[in-house]
């Protein structure tokens, strides 16, 4: 039976301390009814003995204790799932904001998920075509990896996270494709751009927003993301669809968890982050993959902006512990104007190898692949040594490759936010550029290839 009670002993910013308590759980749902009927939500953060800490999902002003009632739920937060949520927008807790109908549930899913056994899942191994050269290319997306883009303040990741939205797809595969996108802590400008942007491009339609803005309450930032691929798992699992879930900005939800902890007075980790918070973002990142036995899957592709641009900084740091590499935003490609600026050669997708080829994308992808990254590398290199020494002091070959990797950076990188490469296109491209060079340079294609592919006279 569930009980209201009125022992609310203290109330300190986001947190109430209840007590005289029986059979409270950690992680329930509470309601907090006030005397006039406003009706407030909270979760259960700790319990101890008859004692409860509870964490509300919105400010405590106005709330007084004396008056007001506390129920427990007995369960924990809950999202309304049906066919229904493609193209809805939602806030941070699962609520409709798009002025439509409620949704009409089919399921009520816990959004903590249900533990995967290991067992049962599947390796990754299917092309994601993003449209993006440097992703597509270089750093390849496969279905059921988590991928998180690494960027710093003031970079393009929102055009970019935009971009990816609306061009990804699944080749050679007949099943649905769908979007999951969470705005974590993001302001109401770059909120209204993506909805404006997935309207302009018609992507709407297999959509799912959940948004939670930078003035929500942070306890509701902890919920979002789990809301989003709760919703994901449903789409993948119950409706045989393959979900990109597109997380903005992880950065934020840390934060998030560092207030609270805070608030709880625990002592604290590296850079007052709390030492859980490397088991929280594995809790997210974890529910990504393929199931045996399960036609959809869940591709995570994580967004978070690197404070001071440190990449050994603990939440990029855990990030890229749990995840299958990175793709990493530049600043200085950002200054030279090229969209997207992706810094292709520190980043890294560990499944790439397992994505591409024969029946995948195309038979000569891996060593046109290596040879990019070997040319752009040594033509870096050399383009650094001009400025030390100047031009003149290079061999001919050597300002070849400077030329390839500033042809590269313009041609191959900075592809704009509009245009969509097809890994035909994406490949056809590193083969002009790499036609450039002569051929006794490409030592990492095979012969056959090269006899295919290489343009004569470039």
């Amino acid at each position: 039976m569930i009980k209201a009670y009125k022992t609310i002993r203290e109330v300190v910013g986001p947190l109430m301390l209840v007590d005289s308590l029986e059979g409270v759980k950690y992680d329930e749902l509470v309601k907090i009814i006030e005397k006039n009927g406003k009706e407030r939500l909270g979760k259960v953060l700790e319990v101890y003995k008859d004692k409860a800490v509870v964490q509300l999902f919105e400010s405590s002003q106005g709330l007084r204790k004396d008056d007001s009632r506390v129920i427990f739920t007995g369960e924990s937060i809950k999202l309304s799932v049906s066919p229904s949520i493609l193209g809805r927008k939602f806030d941070g807790l699962g609520r409709p904001i798009d002025g439509k109908n409620p949704i009409i549930p089919h399921k009520e899913l816990d959004i903590n998920g249900t533990p995967l056994n290991p067992v049962s899942r599947d390796y990754p191994s299917e092309f994601i075509q993003t449209g993006v050269s440097a992703i597509d290319g270089l750093n390849t997306l496969v279905r059921g990896q988590k991928l998180p883009v690494f960027s710093e303040a003031g970079l393009s990741h929102n055009k970019l996270a935009a971009q990816i939205a609306k061009q990804a797809k699944v080749l050679n595969d007949d099943s649905k494709f769908a979007v999951v996108f969470a705005a974590i802590g993001i302001t109401f400008e770059e909120a209204n751009y993506f909805i404006n942007t997935f309207e302009k491009e018609n992507t709407i339609d297999r959509t799912v927003m959940f948004m939670n803005l930078a003035n929500d309450p942070t306890i509701e930032r902890i919920a979002t993301p789990r809301m989003a691929i709760t919703a994901a798992e449903y789409l993948a699992y119950e409706l045989d669809m393959h979900v990109l879930v597109i997380m903005l900005d992880i950065t934020n939800y840390a934060e998030a968890l560092r207030e609270i902890s805070a608030a709880r007075k625990e002592v604290s980790g590296r850079r007052g982050y709390p030492g859980y918070m490397y088991t929280d973002l594995a809790s997210l990142y974890e529910r990504a993959g393929k199931i045996k036995g399960k036609k959809g899957t869940i591709t995570q592709l994580p967004i978070l902006t690197m404070p001071e641009g440190d990449k050994t900084h603990p939440i990029p740091d855990l990030t890229g512990y749990i995840t299958e590499g990175q793709i990493i935003l530049s600043r200085a490609l950002y200054m030279k104007g090229v969209t997207p600026p992706i810094d292709v050669l520190p980043s890294l997708s560990r499944l790439k190898d397992k994505g591409i080829g024969k029946d995948k994308t195309r038979e000569d992808h891996a060593d046109v692949m290596n040879q990019l990254f070997a040319a752009y590398a040594r033509g870096k290199d050399a383009r650094e040594l001009a400025m030390v020494l100047g031009e003149s002091a290079l061999s001919n070959i050597d300002q070849k490759y400077v030329l390839f990797a500033n042809e590269f950076e313009k041609k191959y990188i900075s592809q704009g936010f509009n245009v969509n490469r097809s890994i035909e296109d994406t490949l056809n491209v590193g083969w002009e550029l790499l036609s450039m060079l002569p051929k006794t340079e490409l030592k990492r294609i095979d012969k056959k290839y090269i006899k295919l592919y290489y343009i004569e006279d470039w």
